[in-house]
């Protein structure tokens, strides 16, 4: 197990645990926003943020991209979740970052809880215009 710089080659792997786990994450988005946001990640979010990756011997089966102070995506593949990947990706991007902010929909049963049991509070909230669906905007500021 090991958290090591995303590659090239991991490409493929970071879009399909992206897809399977925001699918959990997000029953209530419709097919052609999460085809338009998978399209995006494609073409800029991956190839434009610094990106982590969780490798379970040679498997990779989380990451977190940061844009900054940015959490563009922390995503861990459904049936490793709940083992305290997504935790040990937080903790590793912290060590370069004075606070850390994230987007979170309200509806994201599996994101909220994670982001506030790790001390995210909520800084504001609005309503997302391509989904019509409720976004808190969240910060954690790094104690260490």
């Amino acid at each position: 197990m090991m958290i090591r710089t995303y590659q090239d080659k991991d490409f493929p792997k970071i879009i399909a645990i992206w897809l399977e786990a925001q699918t959990m994450a997000h029953p209530f988005l419709q097919p052609d926003f999460v085809k338009t946001v998978k399209d995006m990640m494609e073409q800029h979010f991956i190839p434009n943020s610094k990106t982590w990756v969780y490798q379970n011997d040679q498997t990779v089966i989380g990451f977190i991209a940061m844009m900054q102070n940015e959490i563009g995506g922390l995503f861990v593949m459904p049936n490793e979740q709940q083992r305290g990947v997504g935790g040990m990706l937080l903790a590793y991007v912290e060590k370069f970052h004075e606070h850390l902010e994230v987007e979170v929909f309200d509806k994201n049963r599996i994101g909220k809880p994670f982001y506030f049991k790790h001390g995210f509070i909520q800084t504001s909230q609005y309503t997302h215009e391509a989904t019509n669906e409720k976004v808190l905007r969240l910060i954690r500021i790094n104690t260490n």
